[in-house]
């Protein structure tokens, strides 16, 4: 009787009968990614609609739909790659969007249950026609002597901020600027080449990431990240591994279950192993990873190293977590957390350039450590340094700013201890323009 009444009403009223349950479409985001665009709707309610692609154009209706007072169509009103305009109508109890296009693309689109801080939202992405879907892009390799390859992920992006810092600086935007810096001055070393798994505002399926990188085939994956907890007083700088058996710590833990809670907050329509029997693959997986384990703690220790002499550590070693994007079977993988975003001091810190270029230099300069002391067979570095190490027995050695005495040893194939004996250091304390003596093997 009661919902007679309130159609009775809404029928003297004009109101159409078909939005006495009337879902409401709030918002509408667009994303750039370099092979296709993702536009996002958000609606109070879960999105029934329709979809039709005629030549350049996309129509979406939006079933029991009226637009929002917020509503802004003139989202597009800046430069896009593939799309022109966005038109809206109302059209009965329903709303009609109509997305003109610059050329023909695919459109696939689904739909995305609330998960925080977003509600119900449908998710359309357009690829290039013949394109499919979504392909990480193959980076080329010279033959031969090869530079390193420095595979560098800025985590979140898109529809994903990551953390929140409460001056609403969003973790996607620092990290990808902290990644850049640490690109910047991995290229500007000798040997050494960069590749950013992301390179703009757009979101990146967890298992893409590492599968880019290693279609790439790169020697070492570092994804970048800044965190946020619920106290204001934790800070400090991390470097995590994986870990199949656990977390080493509590707050290990928590960070990979939101880390690998990305993909429903970034938006990704199906996430499987498709078709791969999941007991094999985890089995297969394990036997693959065995070898790449050690040297990811290896690298993730050269790393924290270097970041305690810039910024403070969370932990004084490197921890070990079940993240989803360091699972890459064949590449050393390590993940750097920068700090807290959820300390006000530190948020300020992870905002301004400076601290972002100690960050990212820190990070360099422990990738670089690490590296230089088991170059990659076939690269030029470890043609170099073997050059060096031939070159340089029994001649002397002037100290640079970066070096420290293991690297030196390191650099001429022999012993830490070795080199300390043959210069009567008291210390393993090496100073700018000091000369050492290079002992022969």
């Amino acid at each position: 009787m009661r919902i007679t009444m309130r159609l009775l009403i809404m029928m003297v009223s004009g109101w159409p009968a078909g939005t006495l349950f009337a879902n409401v479409l709030e918002n509408i985001r667009v994303h750039e990614a370099p092979d296709h665009t993702r536009v996002v709707f958000d609606a109070t309610e879960v999105v029934k609609y329709t979809l039709t692609n005629d030549a350049d154009k996309v129509v979406i209706v939006f079933a029991s739909t009226k637009p929002g007072a917020q509503l802004d169509t003139e989202i597009v009103a800046a430069p896009r790659q593939r799309i022109n305009a966005l038109q809206g109508q109302v059209s009965g109890p329903d709303y009609q969007l109509t997305i003109v296009l610059k050329g023909r693309f695919e459109p696939k689109a689904f739909t995305l249950a609330p998960i925080a801080p977003y509600g119900h939202r449908l998710v359309l992405d357009l690829f290039a026609a013949g394109s499919g879907q979504k392909k990480p892009v193959e980076a080329p390799r010279t033959q031969g002597d090869r530079d390193v390859l420095i595979a560098i992920d800025p985590g979140h992006g898109g529809e994903d901020p990551g953390a929140i810092a409460a001056n609403r600086q969003y973790e996607k935007n620092i990290v990808m600027q902290i990644s850049r810096r640490v690109a910047a001055k991995i290229d500007a070393l000798g040997g050494f080449k960069s590749l950013l798994v992301r390179d703009g505002d757009y979101y990146i399926a967890l298992r893409d990431r590492f599968e880019f990188a290693r279609k790439a085939r790169a020697d070492l994956f570092v994804s970048i990240h800044a965190d946020a907890f619920t106290r204001g007083d934790v800070r400090g700088a991390s470097v995590f591994t994986l870990s199949e058996r656990g977390a080493t710590s509590e707050m290990g833990r928590r960070l990979a279950q939101k880390e690998n809670s990305s993909d429903l907050i970034g938006g990704v329509g199906e996430v499987s192993l498709k078709g791969k029997d999941p007991v094999l693959k985890s089995v297969l997986l394990d036997l693959s990873m065995e070898g790449n384990r050690s040297a990811s703690v290896d690298a993730g220790k050269s790393v924290l190293s270097s970041l305690g002499r810039t910024t403070n550590l969370h932990k004084r070693y490197v921890e070990q977590a079940g993240f989803m994007v360091l699972k890459a079977p064949d590449i050393p993988s390590i993940l750097v957390e920068t700090g807290f975003l959820s300390n006000p001091a530190e948020a300020r810190l992870l905002s301004q350039s400076a601290h972002q270029e100690k960050v990212a230099t820190a990070i360099v300069q422990g990738i670089r450590s690490w590296i230089e002391n088991s170059p990659p067979p076939g690269t030029l570095l470890a043609k170099r340094l073997a050059e060096d190490r031939s070159r340089a027995r029994g001649t002397r050695y002037e100290v640079v700013r970066g070096d420290t005495l293991s690297r030196v040893a390191s650099r001429f194939g022999i012993s830490q201890r070795k080199l300390r004996e043959a210069n009567n250091l008291k210390s393993d304390t090496v100073r700018i323009g000091q000369v050492l003596v290079i002992p022969a093997s």
